[in-house]
């Protein structure tokens, strides 16, 4: 509600009009609205309860109070967030029409989509960094990854995310709108609300593209080494159960950040790509992650712990 408040005082500044958007919901497919939704609010369930469900465990068995499962239940409350910040007000637009949003609130919505999406991938550099070391320097994890430590790193990835993020909404509201108030989205997306300004929009634009391509380029890469060196360390292993537990860890960063950099330059330069397709891509890289993340590393977490046992010979 304050966050609200706070862009409502931005907006009486630098905005007076419209009041609020018009989000059609996905463009060329109203009649398939309530379809859709069946398969929206499966994955909204899903990830709500395997979220939530991490959490609940974590929290009540103390053996589990390591670092490891610390990045876990950061990512389980950034996929609560990121999942709950766009679904109800999309259900309301394909069950009950509701497509009117406040300008404000457009706002809000704009920064906790793109903030904890920046989050996100922040906490995937953080577990892969995690893996490395307790996977390839099993000896040495308690001692660099302390609890000191592993709270600076988590304080690091919730400022960036959000001091990245916070140009966003000033921009927007900065900028006068005279085309239309019609969002051809299910969300306020960024680019989305940007295209609808009147005047110069290239400093928005280009800003966002910095963040998608700096800020997650350079996380991809750092997580790109960590997964080249656990590879290389699991390759090692008699079994086959912990690669492909290690595959499908990288099968999720790989959803999220193709999704994301794909969404983000379909704006810009995917003048030929259907704009159903590009909304239904841009509501997957925010849904989809948050359902798989509680399965994939709910059930790839016993790696880091038999990594320990299984490479201390080689340490020794």
């Amino acid at each position: 509600y304050g966050v609200c408040n706070f862009f409502s005082f931005i907006s009486f500044i630098y905005f007076t009009n419209p009041s609020t958007f018009i989000l059609l919901g996905i463009p060329g497919l109203e009649a398939a609205h309530v379809w859709i939704s069946i398969p929206f609010c499966t994955m909204y369930v899903i990830a709500i309860l395997g979220n939530f469900t991490i959490l609940f465990i974590v929290r009540t068995e103390p053996s589990l109070h390591v670092p490891m499962y610390f990045f876990l239940c950061l990512l389980a409350v950034t996929d609560l967030v990121l999942s709950s910040s766009i679904v109800p007000k999309t259900l309301s637009i394909f069950w009950f029409n509701s497509r009117e949003i406040d300008f404000s609130a457009c706002l809000t919505q704009m920064y906790f989509i793109h903030c904890f999406a920046v989050i996100e991938s922040g906490i995937f550099v953080a577990m892969a960094f995690d893996r490395y070391v307790a996977i390839c320097h099993p000896l040495r994890h308690s001692t660099i990854l302390t609890n000191p430590v592993v709270a600076k790193i988590s304080l690091a990835v919730g400022l960036r995310g959000g001091m990245l993020v916070m140009p966003h909404p000033f921009l927007v509201s900065s900028r006068p709108y005279c085309r239309t108030n019609i969002i051809p989205h299910t969300l306020c997306e960024h680019m989305a609300v940007v295209k609808l300004a009147c005047s110069n929009t290239c400093i928005s634009s280009y800003y966002g593209l910095f963040v998608v391509l700096c800020v997650l380029g350079l996380d991809v890469f750092f997580i790109a080494v960590s997964y080249i060196q656990i590879l290389r360390a699991i390759f090692s292993l008699p079994t086959k159960d912990a690669r492909l537990k290690t595959f499908g860890t990288c099968a999720s960063h790989l959803s999220f950040y193709v999704s994301t950099i794909f969404s983000s330059l379909t704006y810009r330069f995917g003048h030929n790509v259907p704009l159903h397709f590009h909304v239904l891509i841009a509501n997957v890289y925010l849904l989809v992650p948050p359902m798989l993340n509680p399965i994939i590393y709910g059930n790839q977490t016993d790696l880091g712990q038999t990594a320990p046992a299984v490479f201390t010979y080689k340490e020794t």
